[in-house]
């Protein structure tokens, strides 16, 4: 099955490249594109993409906003940050508004596509430098209602950085079963994505692992 993609960044020549990279690789598929926040926006209500690739400086509507809308309106897509920026405030605010992961666009386009169907796979992507800021960044929720035994074993395994069918494979339920956990963790939580309750649970000693997955 493939993964359908919608590209959100003002630069066209950002965007050709993306599309290029994408085209080799069979299991990916780019639906669309987006110039600002806001086209990706109407983008993403029509044509219902699996990622979003999100340049977080954009005219009209910024990458942060257009997420938060997105992460809001449509949650079962993900958002994969993209940027050059690897400011404190750009890092926090694009994992505060929803998305799953935060890469530079000096990462290589194989890590890139890896990236990419791990997000699809609902799997926490962070580079190494976003992963310090947020882990100094970013609060425990306050007041989160009591997670279950099964919520508690998914959240551990999201923030050890399996993707859903691992967790289900390991919990002996269906990849169904596990999004829907992860959804109810989410609430209880009152956190936008599965990022930030990775981030709890590493907050709260619930994993030792930082969520990040580690590069040869």
């Amino acid at each position: 099955m493939t993964i359908r993609i919608l590209i959100a960044d003002d630069h066209s020549v950002v965007r050709q490249g993306l599309r290029m990279f994408f085209s080799l690789d069979p299991e990916l598929e780019i639906v669309g594109e987006a110039t600002n926040g806001l086209e990706a926006v109407n983008q993403v209500r029509k044509l219902k993409p699996d990622v979003v690739l999100m340049d977080i400086i954009m005219p009209q509507m910024d990458g942060i906003a257009a997420t938060e809308i997105i992460r809001h309106e449509t949650p079962e897509v993900e958002v994969v940050a993209l940027t050059s920026v690897l400011e404190d405030a750009a890092v926090v605010g694009a994992i505060k508004a929803g998305a799953i992961g935060y890469l530079l666009k000096d990462t290589q386009s194989d890590e890139l596509c890896k990236a990419i169907k791990a997000a699809a796979a609902g799997q926490v992507q962070l580079s190494p430098q976003a992963a310090a800021r947020l882990m100094r960044e970013v609060r425990t929720p306050e007041n989160p209602q009591a997670l279950t035994e099964r919520e508690t074993d998914v959240l551990s395994l999201l923030a050890n950085g399996k993707a859903n069918k691992e967790i289900a494979l390991q919990l002996h339920i269906s990849e169904t079963t596990v999004k829907t956990h992860v959804s109810n963790i989410l609430t209880k939580l009152g956190v936008p994505s599965r990022t930030q309750a990775a981030l709890y649970a590493v907050q709260v000693g619930l994993t030792s692992l930082p969520p990040v997955e580690k590069r040869s």
